[in-house]
């Protein structure tokens, strides 16, 4: 089996990856170039062949690198980069492209070894110690031009994993090549309303140092996800989670979900599923859109002929684009 072309020393790349949440003790996120975090002229870049484990083993991702990967299913450390992008791993999901996982991993191990923080905790260590499972938790940061707007994508997963890899790493690296700043949350399975909120709060609370515009942000997702990010998109949503000066999302951008909920308060929402999703009824969700328009609210919707679920980006498909689409639909919100 190819192993990866090279690997740095120990040594190659140490900063921190502490999380901050809102408590004043604890360390801001730091936005530099550390010194010591260079590269020097060495890199690192995985291909197909690579294992999982070797890309955790890799010191530039120190110890966020199997959050990467779901925790939450059995992958093992010897399956290859492409064993791991198929049905089989990411249940429920299509046209998933090994390819895809490749540039993904690459991307942020070189982001990495720059010396750029591409992790963020979203609790603190005192957090985290108290509830061990939010070490499973944080924000990969996808970085587009300083100041611009950002966005929270939510892969699906059926509550039962977070099916990053395909249905959130792939929209925030697209929305960052178009200058979002985008960051895609690895949440909780059983409590990802609670990280959701918790991760806006971050992000806002923190925007002068991530160099994010706080206002106007989007809340994306899809399956699952796309029900976290109509819940939280809601004008109540958070101030429930004791957050009330946070506004509310300009966008909600959802992909094959059958969530029905429909209020006034709702943000303007773009939709989008295959026709022949078996999961997600494509007719469900033009109707929630419409009784959406009917209050006012601001919607676009898409079904694709000859797509079911989970098709991601939609690469080769007749989705192909709908990203750019949804894109601009948030802006004309702004």
């Amino acid at each position: 089996m190819e192993r990866l072309l090279s690997l740095l020393t120990a040594s190659a790349l140490m900063f921190s990856l502490c999380g901050c949440g809102n408590n004043a003790n604890q360390p801001e996120p730091d936005q530099t170039v550390r010194a010591d975090a260079a590269l020097r002229g060495e890199e690192t870049t995985v291909t197909k062949d690579t294992t999982v484990g070797e890309v955790i083993a890799i010191p530039a991702l120190e110890d966020v690198g199997r959050l990467l990967f779901p925790v939450d299913r059995d992958v093992s450390d010897d399956m290859t980069l492409e064993e791991v992008s198929s049905s089989g791993v990411y249940v429920w999901y299509s046209h998933i492209q090994p390819d895809r996982t490749v540039e993904i991993v690459n991307d942020v191990i070189g982001r990495a070894q720059q010396g750029e923080r591409v992790f963020f905790p979203i609790y603190s260590e005192e957090e985290m110690d108290a509830d061990p499972s939010k070490r499973d938790t944080g924000l990969f940061f996808f970085r587009g031009e300083p100041g611009e707007k950002f966005a929270v994508v939510n892969a699906g997963g059926g509550f039962m994993y977070v099916g990053a890899m395909h249905d959130s790493f792939p929209h925030a690296l697209e929305l960052s090549r178009m200058g979002y700043n985008a960051f895609a949350l690895i949440y909780r399975p059983d409590d990802p309303y609670t990280d959701l909120a918790q991760a806006v709060a971050y992000i806002y609370d923190h925007a002068h140092e991530l160099q994010v515009d706080p206002e106007g942000y989007s809340l994306w997702g899809g399956s699952a996800g796309a029900r976290m990010a109509a819940e939280l998109g809601n004008g109540d949503a958070l101030a429930q989670f004791g957050r009330p000066d946070i506004p509310q999302a300009a966008a909600v951008v959802m992909q094959y979900t059958g969530y029905t909920t429909a209020s006034e308060k709702d943000a303007p929402t773009y939709a989008c599923v295959g026709v022949n999703d078996g999961i997600a009824n494509w007719r469900t969700m033009q109707s929630r859109l419409e009784r959406l328009e009917a209050l006012g609210v601001p919607t676009e919707f898409h079904a694709y002929e000859g797509l079911g679920h989970g098709f991601g980006l939609g690469t080769g498909t007749v989705a192909e684009g709908w990203i750019e689409d949804a894109a601009a639909f948030w802006r004309a919100q702004t």
